[in-house]
């Protein structure tokens, strides 16, 4: 099968979600300009550089996560998990303008250290960032999409330690999940380990 995008797949699902996946789940809290409290997952996330550390998610349409961290300049990422997730689930409804998911949905939060927005208290990682880009993405004519790409620069890291094992964090014993496309979702429960070509037959050291 192949097909076009701009002509349509002909089938009964859009496959596309799950063919790019799994994807991290990017639970986002913001606070808007009056200093009302959003919380909202978004499953176009992804970590988009190292040094420093970045992380960005899509919005389709300006939705209140991405005019919020455009309008203050902050937001924060709680990790979602398995045991978290009727929680993530339950922050994903359309709400009002201004009405926070952390109250709606009986969600804890826990206050950040250097931004504003909340994280979700039960998390056990959360990143606080700072945006350095905001901007509507245009198609290959140069016509606006009405999507929406917020990057942020990670500036302060919370941490469970008792998902720290060896001096990692244990993707496993966190119970972080993704999204699969359609309704699916997914756990982490194994993992391999391999080396790089690049890796000369050895780990590369701590950094």
């Amino acid at each position: 099968m192949f097909y076009e995008p701009r002509n349509g797949h002909g089938l009964p699902w859009d496959p596309m979600k799950a063919i790019v996946a799994p994807r991290p789940i990017g639970w986002i809290s913001t606070i808007d300009a009056g200093g009302r409290v959003n919380l909202a997952p978004y499953s176009y996330f992804a970590m988009v550089h190292n040094a420093p550390p970045m992380i960005a998610f899509g919005s389709e349409g300006l939705k209140h996560s991405a005019a919020n961290a455009r309008a203050t300049g902050e937001f924060t990422f709680s990790l979602a998990t398995r045991a978290l997730f009727d929680a993530m689930n339950a922050s994903s409804g359309s709400q009002p303008e201004g009405v926070s998911e952390f109250e709606d949905a009986a969600i804890p939060a826990a206050p950040s250290r250097m931004v504003r927005p909340p994280r979700v208290a039960g998390s056990p990682a959360a990143l606080e960032c700072r945006v350095v880009h905001a901007l509507e993405l245009q198609d290959q004519d140069g016509r606006p999409s009405n999507g929406f790409l917020t990057i942020g620069q990670v500036v302060g890291v919370h941490i469970d330690e008792r998902c720290l094992k060896d001096g990692r964090f244990d993707m496993v014993a966190a119970g972080t999940i993704a999204r699969c496309g359609y309704r699916d979702y997914t756990q982490v429960t194994e993992l391999f380990e391999a080396l790089r070509p690049t890796d000369g037959g050895a780990f590369p050291p701590v950094r």
